[in-house]
């Protein structure tokens, strides 16, 4: 592999570099465009403006973008790889690059002193960002558009479909965000599934009803194309394992696209291999089979690789040409267009405040075996050490199963928050946060879901085969063979019958949890405090 210098020559690697190039722009730089790691679109329009003589790229590894939550290895691997194979492509492209990779000496591992100290190198006129993913980094451009003396242009992000200004808009007035509402509206204006009378494709407007069937003789699934790792990410995947050794997770079965080339080879791979039987089993689980007929789309997106134009449109062409069923298409469709979109209008119109909601009052600690697998619950076993071994969960797996969990178990919110972010290759706060504490905790008084998505054992056993040869029963709620599940899930609503009386669609469930003996009440309540405390939740109300 060639090092290139300022010039865009090519010239001998050195040992120092780890074989990546460390590109350096030139002095005189006019506009200075900013990329973070998530933000590696191409086509960006702030990227295509940029005068290849004059203006420079800056992109910067620091370690602390690791560490503000302990992430993952390969989370770490694949935002680190896939920034150096952009760096290169824009290089190739003939643009200048100021690149400060993770082991360079004199990295001082901020995020904040890099890009001021990038800043002062190289004299920019104007610093360019496109808007970021993050509260976090949103309130670092604050800052340095007080200290810094040159302008600071926020560009919006053109990769999304709906921008912020617009998603406030739609809210204006509101009671409530409701997705479904949302979703019609984003169907409408972008003319996506539609027929020419304004009504949707095959009369209906989802197929949630028909997508809800666990995975019992269904077809075999055919496994997602791999990518082996190239010199880059091999390369990557020593500096992790030596600069960031103390991160979770498991290295050695890295096998994520880390360039749009590769991503649009597994948006093909998706479409023709698993799309026509997605729809169906979307909400199975699996023990061993940690894909089944998911996508595994959703790092190359949020890293910017895929266009969710193109993604949607992707799956539309199947449709119109008989190889993939309205009931499957659609159903990944509101996933893009729909659930990604509005959870992104939900983070930037909630504010900062929304990360310190903590509307049913929990305050237990995350179990040490979500960072080990190591539990005698089958299901969140087999959950857990998939994220460990891959970074992944497919999004029953990490509602029903892990964030489940953390919810009826009264685990503090921002803990079971922090480790999503951290857990998940394709986790950006902007997604994570909302998804989690939003729809998993409940934690933001119904601005996500309607009610909270909270289920006992029977819900897994109904959906996987995980209960299957399990040490504990789902329909036990006490006793020595009870399922931590089931008795977390009737803990849940008697701690909170009084929040959820007026959410109707509660009734039902609560009007069984009135029918219970006060015998049996109190024997939950005493085996929920006795579980939580053998699995170091501790106490859930006050403290933190």
């Amino acid at each position: 592999m060639s090092r290139i210098d300022p010039a865009g020559r090519a010239r001998r690697p050195s040992r120092a570099s780890g074989g990546f190039p460390r590109l350096r722009a030139c002095g005189g730089v006019r506009h200075l465009l900013f990329v973070l790691g998530d933000q590696l679109n191409a086509r960006a329009a702030p990227l295509r403006r940029l005068d290849a003589t004059g203006d420079a790229v800056l992109m910067l590894e620091v370690a602390g973008e690791s560490r503000h939550v302990p992430s993952h290895k390969q989370r770490t691997a694949l935002f680190l790889s896939a920034m150096r194979h952009f760096a290169l492509e824009l290089v190739r492209r003939g643009l200048r690059v100021h690149y400060v990779p993770l082991d360079d000496p004199s990295n001082t591992q901020s995020l904040d002193s890099e890009l001021r100290r990038a800043v002062d190198e190289l004299g920019p006129e104007q610093l360019h960002l496109v808007h970021p993913g993050e509260w976090r980094v949103m309130r670092l451009v604050e800052h340095w558009r007080r200290d810094l003396t040159i302008p600071i242009i926020l560009h919006d992000d053109d990769h999304f479909l709906l921008q912020p200004a617009e998603f406030a808009d739609w809210a204006a007035g509101r009671r409530r965000l409701v997705l479904e509402h949302f979703y019609r509206m984003m169907r409408r204006r972008h003319g996506i599934l539609i027929r020419d009378d304004g009504e949707p494709e095959g009369g209906r407007w989802n197929y949630d009803a028909d997508n809800r069937r666990p995975y019992r003789d269904g077809p075999p699934p055919a496994s997602p194309i791999r990518f082996e790792p190239d010199a880059v990410t091999r390369d990557i995947i020593h500096l992790v394992s030596e600069r960031l050794p103390d991160l979770p997770g498991r290295l050695d079965q890295f096998s994520w696209p880390v360039t749009r080339r590769a991503a649009l080879r597994a948006l093909r791979d998706f479409v023709t291999h698993r799309l026509p039987t997605f729809g169906p089993y979307q909400d199975a689980m699996v023990a061993g089979q940690p894909f089944l007929f998911h996508s595994l789309l959703s790092p190359a997106l949020n890293l910017k690789l895929l266009d969710p134009r193109e993604v949607i449109d992707a799956a539309l062409v199947a449709w119109r040409h008989g190889r993939a069923p309205l009931q499957s298409v659609e159903g990944f469709i509101r996933q893009v267009l729909g659930w990604r979109e509005f959870i992104r209008g939900v983070y930037w119109h909630a504010g900062p405040e929304y990360a310190a909601m903590n509307g049913l009052q929990q305050h237990g600690r995350l179990p040490e075996f979500y960072w080990t697998g190591r539990t005698d619950a089958r299901c969140l076993k087999l959950c857990l050490e998939q994220v460990l071994d891959h970074g992944y969960g497919h999004h029953i797996q990490r509602l029903m199963v892990t964030g489940n969990f953390a919810l009826i178990a009264g685990v503090h919110p921002r803990h079971i928050s922090d480790w999503y972010l951290g857990m998940y290759v394709d986790a950006v706060d902007w997604v994570t946060l909302p998804n989690t504490l939003g729809m998993v905790m409940h934690a933001d008084g119904g601005l996500v879901g309607t009610k909270p998505y909270a289920a006992g054992g029977r819900y897994i056993d109904k959906m996987s085969d995980y209960c299957r040869g399990c040490l504990f029963d789902p329909t036990q709620r006490t006793g020595p063979r009870a399922c931590p599940f089931t008795t977390f899930y009737w803990d849940f609503l008697e701690r909170n019958q009084r929040r959820l009386a007026r959410n109707p669609r509660m009734s039902v469930v609560l009007q069984s949890l009135r029918r219970m003996r006060e015998a049996e009440i109190d024997a939950i309540r005493a085996a929920a405090r006795a579980t939580r405390a053998r699995m170091g939740i501790g106490p859930i109300e006050g403290g933190s």
